[in-house]
């Protein structure tokens, strides 16, 4: 994978495999804006991406207002983000499965805009996906997270408001039909956060 940081400000991201898959080498990192990092995924993992935001050391305990892990440090050793986050999920081929299953997902809210861009691959659903929307200026007041001065840094979850604003992207749970994503041939992927 190649994640970038599009952003204005700092973000970092984090990494949590799911039950059957190993962690990686970094759980979580710092990602300056223009700055981008390959990591190496094995082939078979499975498992989300996300960024944190609004992040500080404060007396030793590493926390965000978005995406927290809750670990107290930079990494989050085997623990998601709390929502609102906006989350990008995969599912990697295994030697008797061709295919990588990929998606964009706001079930658990939105903190950032993000896409995912196969590097390769083939397949008719094998296809650059992302939203281009900042949902954060457009979060119905109820739905808002607020930062410093009152400004919105995340929106929590509503599905019906991010489909219609985001249609590729999952916004509820069994949303496959318009949400999954797959590609063949084992492809890299780009994951931009900001766009």
């Amino acid at each position: 994978f190649i994640i970038q940081n599009q952003c204005r400000k700092t973000i970092w991201p984090a990494t949590l495999a799911g039950s059957d898959s190993p962690a990686l080498s970094s759980t979580g990192f710092k990602l300056t804006h223009g700055a981008s990092i390959s990591l190496d995924i094995p082939s078979g993992w499975s498992g989300r991406v996300w960024a944190r935001t609004f992040c500080s050391n404060v007396s030793g305990k590493f926390a965000c207002k978005t995406g927290d892990c809750g670990s107290s440090t930079i990494t989050c050793n085997g623990s998601g983000g709390v929502p609102p986050v906006s989350l990008i999920e995969f599912t990697l081929a295994r030697p008797n499965n061709n295919q990588d299953f990929f998606d964009i997902s706001y079930v658990d809210g939105f903190n950032l805009p993000v896409s995912v861009a196969p590097q390769g691959g083939s397949g008719s659903k094998c296809q650059p996906i992302g939203c281009h929307v900042n949902l954060n200026s457009r979060c119905p007041s109820s739905l808002a997270l607020k930062g410093g001065r009152g400004s919105v840094i995340g929106c929590k979850k509503y599905s019906n408001f991010f489909k219609k604003r985001c249609p590729k992207a999952y916004s509820y749970a069994y949303d496959d039909g318009t949400s999954t994503f797959t590609c063949s041939g084992e492809p890299n992927y780009l994951i931009t956060f900001c766009l």
